[in-house]
């Protein structure tokens, strides 16, 4: 492969691409998201400056998506903190695991999506919608919800799902030593929403050295939501630099 062909290309391997490129297009992608109140010194371990922490606030959320293009279906699960940005309000993604390592991938290379592999499922019991995580063979959280018990109004969902989202882009140099250390930001703004419910919720999570979830503990589950969409995710841009600060 000459010189000027590597350059175009996306990511390796050469010949068999990890992914393809976007952009991506999720149809019919279901959350389930339970906003909780937690331990405000444990969150100021973790949410990084310059971002500002309003109130000691986390949402577990578990995603299904059944139809991506170019990715297949996959699910995650993660936890993201509500945060501020030079006065805009917005939401930090502290940690995502995720099962299909094309959407691991391309979210760590062309974005800066803080993904590992895990096992999550969102499945409905009975009356009850439920979102697990697993890592490796052990359950990392468990999280319940009344299934579709009263309507959600639809412009607050619209809000929860296309708030301002910030996330840590670090890619190290062969030496260790950092390449690009970055905050960048990134919105949802092509959405539809099929349906949007609300209910009563609760919430485990389980201590593990490498998913540690549990070290943002659940004191108090304030809300939860249902909400099924169609969407197509943008791109992020960069907004602070850590390295030009040095």
């Amino acid at each position: 492969m000459k010189k000027d062909e590597v350059r175009k290309q996306m990511t390796t391997p050469l010949g068999a691409p990890a992914y393809p490129s976007g952009p991506f297009y999720f149809r019919n992608r279901e959350y389930l998201n339970i906003l909780y109140r937690t331990d405000m010194e444990a969150l100021r371990r973790v949410v990084p400056e310059p971002l500002e922490i309003d109130e000691p606030l986390v949402k577990f959320e578990v995603m299904y998506m059944p139809d991506v293009t170019g990715l297949g279906a996959y699910t995650e699960s993660g936890q993201v903190i509500p945060v501020s940005f030079n006065g805009e309000k917005g939401e930090y993604l502290h940690a995502m695991y995720v099962d299909n390592h094309p959407a691991i991938a391309v979210g760590r290379e062309a974005s800066a999506y803080p993904k590992k592999l895990g096992a999550p499922r969102l499945y409905i019991d009975s009356d009850t919608l439920v979102g697990t995580l697993d890592y490796g063979s052990l359950r990392v959280a468990t999280a319940t919800m009344g299934y579709k018990h009263q309507p959600m109004d639809l412009e607050h969902a619209r809000q929860e799902i296309c708030q301002p989202t910030f996330m840590l882009k670090i890619v190290p140099n062969a030496d260790g030593s950092q390449k690009l250390c970055q905050l960048m930001r990134t919105q949802i703004n092509d959405l539809t929403i099929h349906g949007a419910w609300t209910a009563p919720a609760r919430l485990q999570l389980f201590a593990h050295a490498l998913a540690p979830m549990a070290d943002l503990p659940v004191l108090e589950v304030i809300s939860a939501s249902h909400i099924i969409t169609d969407l197509t995710l943008s791109k992020p841009d960069v907004i602070y630099d850590y390295l030009k600060e040095q």
